[in-house]
């Protein structure tokens, strides 16, 4: 009764973690060769972190990222136009985390290896499947060579592959390329001064022109390991299918736009400048899927519902994925019923995430402020009232799943492993 997960990425790895707790066999099956920490920042949401933490996680979370404290909005003029505590300082019985996507895979990784062994097959890509009697017929194939590396048995096939989710497509082969709004993000890692709280997330702008930054690490001279987004909407006909993770980006396609942007608590041009490496990345999600199960298999994190990074819930909807298709495995048995059962009870409710990112999520009341106030203001509440932006962000946190009072009233998804927090 083995369940094949096709990609080691964080959510894939979750579900492997998850799978262990509760004792169900499982094998993933990751294209590339070796698994490296690739990426930059995210954060990763108090219901995802109390996910992670039910798995003994803790101490890990604490040694890689760091625990957010606030979330701060500013115009484009570096006026504050919202701030709210995060995390337990905000009430949450769990913490929310800034910290490096390759550094939170390894992580889970290594707590991966550690517990189950030898569970992670490297170098074999997930190239199509077969149902059998009372199984799954995976076929592997290096992805290098071309060379087919036979196939692969199981009970059930989880796609983890991510937003060009080759499972996905054979479900839905006229689906095309994921959806772009226009948007490209410029990403890069800066050592520079602490800013804010040193445990700020800063929003920046509006949707044109945005610049996110927050911590994911502390230097040893006191400063941040500043992690930082440039976005700018970009003329009809921009050629922007090329979504390769380490395409390089060139300072002048997008450092003009904010070249004014130096700030009493942040020097943003002079952050951009000392990057060390800028990378160049389209805005993309994936339309609403109207099923994610067919038969014996699923669909899992962005493979299921990749979605625009506003609102930081990317990573933590997929450990959530990953935690509730557990759940019904261990209910009702490696199964085709577990999965459907999954798909009712999750795929509307993410679906519904995706599209509040697509309509900018939370820092929609920054393209307010900018429409109410293009040339700055002397008092935000006569822009935009305290009520209406508490209501934005409150608003956003009942679709996302993060209500502070329902999420820490909420009982755990998976009995909590050893160790691990109630």
């Amino acid at each position: 009764m083995t369940v094949l997960i096709a990609g080691a990425g964080i959510t894939g790895l979750t579900l492997g973690l998850s799978l262990h707790q509760v004792g169900i066999p499982f094998r993933i099956l990751e294209a590339v060769r070796v698994i490296e920490p690739l990426g930059v920042g995210i954060n990763l949401q108090p219901h995802a972190a109390r996910e992670l933490f039910d798995l003994g996680l803790e101490a890990e979370l604490d040694g890689v990222g760091l625990r957010t404290e606030e979330v701060a909005y500013f115009s484009a003029h570096g006026q504050e136009i919202w701030r709210e505590p995060r995390g337990m300082a905000a009430g949450y019985h769990w913490p929310q985390y800034s910290i490096h996507r390759g550094g939170l895979q390894m992580l889970l990784y290594r707590a991966l290896t550690e517990r189950a062994g030898d569970v992670v097959r490297t170098g074999a890509a997930v190239t199509g499947w077969q149902e059998t009697q009372g199984g799954v017929s995976v076929a592997l194939t290096d992805r290098r060579s071309g060379e087919s590396l036979g196939l692969e048995h199981g009970s059930l096939l989880v796609g983890a592959d991510g937003i060009n989710s080759s499972t996905r497509a054979a479900f839905y082969p006229q689906e095309g390329p994921a959806h772009w709004g226009g948007t490209m993000m410029w990403r890069g890692v800066t050592r520079g001064p602490r800013f804010l709280t040193g445990r700020s997330v800063t929003m920046t702008g509006q949707k044109d022109v945005k610049f996110v930054a927050y911590p994911i690490g502390d230097t040893e001279d006191g400063g941040s390991v500043i992690n930082w987004i440039a976005d700018l909407t970009m003329p009809e006909g921009y050629d922007w299918r090329k979504q390769d993770w380490n395409r390089q980006g060139r300072l002048e396609d997008f450092l003009p736009a904010f070249a004014d942007w130096s700030f009493d608590w942040l020097d943003i041009p002079a952050t951009i400048r000392a990057a060390d490496h800028i990378y160049e990345y389209p805005m993309v999600d994936r339309d609403p899927l109207p099923r994610w199960s067919h038969g014996r298999t699923t669909l899992l994190g962005d493979a299921a519902h990749a979605m625009y990074p506003i609102g930081s819930n990317g990573a933590s909807q997929g450990i959530l994925d990953a935690r509730i298709l557990a759940r019904e495995l261990q209910a009702r048995g490696v199964t085709p019923s577990a999965l459907t059962a999954y798909d009712a009870g999750r795929r509307e409710e993410v679906n519904a995430v995706v599209l509040a990112n697509r309509g900018d999520g939370p820092d929609r009341i920054l393209d307010i402020v900018a429409e109410r106030a293009p040339d700055g203001f002397d008092d935000i509440e006569a822009v935009m009232p305290l009520a209406e932006r508490q209501g934005f962000a409150d608003g956003y946190k009942r679709v996302a799943g993060m209500d502070i009072e329902a999420l820490n009233a909420r009982a755990p998804i998976l009995a909590p492993a050893a160790g691990g927090a109630a």
